[in-house]
């Protein structure tokens, strides 16, 4: 490993860790307390399926930050993609543990105990997690470059796509003004997703104009296959969690629309061609990751931005 020489960063890449930098936020700094009254008043079940879709997000998170990007970051040659993929892992680490802080607001440690025993050893999500995993492990760069652009396309499915039959239900609930404070928390985590799937979609597309026709054919067939294993594996998800609450053909529509984003992300064409106005429309509100605030006593909001260019003031600056 050579140092690496951030005068060289391409314009590209100088933009990504900019935006990322700028995105930075650590869980703490939302009051999730003002959740706890509603939290009260939901029933039983609705309180197990949200804990559940957060559970298994905090598994995927664990997962993309200890194995996804440290793999794909180890064989990727450029030193400052290499970086951003590193910065990427450590927020999906604030990610899983943004959830764990929802879980100790809410929650009594003896639920939080169960959730993650369950959580850890529920088939579907292990499922999941293995065809992706594999794909992260699997990566050989003695027989070419196809094996991390694959482990690439699963990182962008992964990002834009597996995430997001977990982040409906919040949604869905703060767009009912229902655990609102959780809600931002899972807006801010929309917010970096949305930057980490265009970004690594980017790498991927890049990747793929090196290959050869008849390589790229092979590539878009294995990207196919492997979108509808996923979109397979989500239906029977949807089923396990959302059919206690009524929700599971419109979260299966929103995990389509998702999915067809994935795709774009990868610069190929939409299979499901699921449309925004079929999906739920206040899910789609919450997808919105523009600037939202509150007010300075209640939820952060995504508005949030820490100051990186500071002046001090000088006497000239008060002569008007």
């Amino acid at each position: 490993m050579k140092a690496t020489n951030w005068n060289k960063a391409t314009p590209t890449s100088t933009m990504f860790w900019n935006q990322n930098i700028r995105q930075f936020w650590i869980d703490e700094e939302i009051p999730l307390s003002d959740d706890k009254l509603t939290w009260e008043i939901m029933s039983p079940v609705e309180q197990e399926v949200y804990k559940k879709v957060t559970a298994v997000l905090t598994r995927l998170d664990s997962a993309q930050a200890s194995i996804g990007m440290p793999e794909i970051g180890l064989k990727i040659e450029d030193p400052i993609t290499k970086a951003i993929f590193s910065f990427m892992a450590m927020m999906e680490h604030m990610h899983a543990k943004s959830y764990s802080s929802i879980y100790s607001t809410l929650c009594k440690s003896s639920e939080i105990d169960e959730l993650f025993d369950w959580v850890d050893n529920d088939l579907v999500t292990t499922e999941k997690l293995t065809k992706i995993q594999n794909l992260y492990q699997s990566i050989n760069l003695d027989n070419g470059k196809q094996d991390l652009y694959m482990a690439l396309t699963a990182s962008v499915f992964l990002e834009s796509f597996l995430f997001y039959s977990g982040f409906f239900y919040p949604l869905y609930m703060a767009g009912q003004g229902k655990l609102v404070a959780s809600g931002e928390i899972i807006n801010l985590i929309i917010r970096d997703e949305s930057i980490h799937g265009v970004y690594v979609g980017m790498v991927a597309q890049e990747l793929f104009n090196e290959f050869s026709p008849e390589e790229q054919e092979q590539l878009k067939r294995k990207t196919n296959e492997l979108l509808q294993d996923l979109v397979e594996i989500e239906d029977r998800y949807t089923e396990q969690v959302y059919s206690q609450v009524g929700l599971s053909e419109e979260v299966k529509t929103f995990v389509r629309y998702n999915a067809d984003k994935a795709m774009m992300n990868l610069n190929m064409e939409p299979v499901f061609n699921v449309d925004e106005s079929q999906v739920n429309g206040q899910v789609i509100a919450g997808l919105d990751t523009k600037t939202k605030n509150h007010d300075f006593f209640s939820t952060k909001g995504n508005g949030y931005i820490k100051p990186t260019n500071i002046s001090t003031l000088e006497d000239a600056d008060f002569d008007f």
